[in-house]
């Protein structure tokens, strides 16, 4: 085992990868054999699980098994998109202020420090209020909500790594910024953005299932497992499991990811060396 799969080595790694590969196989893989398709009743509506339709039936006769097949791919791919732009945007803002140790540095973190300031459902719900619903909406949102955080993170770790030795004989030998940011300083930041990637991925998935589940994101009749428990949580007490089905696919997901983030960051506090690149050695 390679020591970039060291913390598969710990229960909690093995677990939690094992959790991450089952929830995203049901999410990719899903609607191959699902038995019936998910927007088309199949018998009357909350009927319950039987040896036809093994979770029951939703409000409107679908089957839940056939949809909870259906419904993960478009929270994890949303959730994939929004925290893979928080970065894009987060990474590039927390870079150059902790880079460039100028007036820009106070300047962006003061942009920052605003848009923390704003809470970030309502952020979103207001921005939605304004743009319209719709997945592009959405998916930027959460990213612009995202970012802020990363960005504080990202320089921090910037202004540690870039006092090091081989970050300033590359400066001294008249690299461009651009290349010693790439080629010194992203490599030796990873760590504590990988860790932190967990974390904003969990968080995507909760904000964007709550608003699926407001109505403000996916319309019905999509597949989505938030739009499932809101669809059926005033039935929940005839046919509870068209609303716990979703619920613990989204619980297992969020339990998974953190499991896995955990026993990363406690293998990379044991093990991670920073990559002194080619400028350390000259």
């Amino acid at each position: 085992m390679t020591g970039r799969l060291r913390f598969m080595r710990s229960f909690s790694g093995a677990v939690g990868v094992t959790i991450v590969v089952f929830v995203v196989a049901v999410a990719i893989f899903g609607r191959y054999v699902a038995p019936y398709d998910p927007n088309v009743p199949v018998t009357v509506p909350l009927a319950p699980p039987s040896s036809h339709y093994w979770l029951g039936t939703d409000f409107l006769g679908r089957d839940v098994f056939s949809r909870l097949l259906y419904g993960g791919r478009s929270v994890i791919t949303l959730a994939a998109l929004a925290t893979g732009l928080g970065y894009l945007i987060g990474m590039s803002v927390g870079l150059i202020a902790g880079f460039s140790r100028s007036r820009i540095d106070p300047v962006l973190m003061r942009s920052v420090d605003v848009m923390l300031a704003f809470p970030p459902l309502l952020f979103l719900l207001v921005l939605i209020s304004g743009a319209g619903t719709g997945v592009e909406v959405l998916v930027i949102g959460v990213a612009v909500i995202q970012a802020p955080g990363i960005s504080r993170i990202v320089r921090t770790a910037t202004l540690e790594v870039s006092v090091r030795g081989y970050v300033e004989a590359a400066i001294a030998r008249g690299e461009r910024s651009y290349a010693v940011i790439v080629r010194e300083v992203l490599p030796n930041i990873m760590a504590p953005v990988l860790v932190d990637s967990g974390l904003r991925f969990t968080y995507s998935i909760l904000i964007i299932a709550s608003v699926n589940f407001l109505g403000l994101g996916l319309q019905p009749p999509a597949s989505d497992w938030a739009l499932m428990i809101s669809d059926n949580r005033q039935y929940i007490a005839i046919q509870a499991w068209a609303v716990l089905a979703p619920a613990a696919m989204i619980a297992l997901l969020t339990i998974g990811i953190n499991l896995t983030g955990d026993a990363i960051a406690r293998s990379l506090g044991r093990s991670y060396v920073p990559k002194t690149a080619r400028s350390a050695v000259i």
